[in-house]
């Protein structure tokens, strides 16, 4: 009966005695921040108020993130509460559609493709779907690969090179 009696009398120590203090984060809060680019990784690089870093600088995130998301609003996390370690956890959504969109960009027409697309890379850049690819590569070559390869012109078709080989 003894025991019974010690084991409802016992107490439990609260789950914050059991982190120590230099561990214990401070409580969650999300920041407002803007996407202003996509890492060669594909993280989202980020610039929030009170940046410590003064700069935009690279986060984690929960979600894949592309090039279409750059100039838009996004909510941020921090790892630990320490603001040098953002986490993106998703675009924020604004009343009226506009989706945090930077208003000095030009508005396009969601189905009008951009009129310029650049892709950079410092090495290469690879596209590729199954066995067909086209590498560009950063001493200027430029590589078709394909089981089928066809080009079709409308006007003349120039080849020219240094040394030109067909078989």
């Amino acid at each position: 009966m003894s025991s019974l009696k010690d084991k409802k009398s016992s107490k439990t120590e609260p789950v914050s005695a059991l982190v120590p203090p230099e561990l214990a984060t401070r409580p969650a809060e999300v920041v407002i921040g803007r996407i202003v680019g996509i890492g060669a990784d594909g993280a989202p690089i980020v610039d929030f108020p009170e940046n410590p870093a003064g700069e935009p600088v690279s986060s984690m995130a929960t979600a894949c993130y592309d090039l279409g998301s750059v100039g838009r609003d996004v909510a941020l996390m921090f790892m630990s509460g320490d603001p040098c370690w953002p986490l993106a956890i998703g675009v924020v959504t604004h009343p009226g559609g506009k989706d945090g969109v930077n208003a000095s960009a030009p508005a396009a027409a969601a189905d009008e493709p951009p009129e310029c697309l650049k892709l950079a890379a410092t090495r290469e850049i690879v596209l590729q779907c199954g066995r067909a690819s086209i590498v560009l590569t950063r001493a200027g070559k430029v590589l078709l690969r394909g089981a089928y390869l066809s080009l079709r012109s409308t006007g003349m078709q120039r080849i020219t090179g240094a040394s030109v080989h067909i078989n």
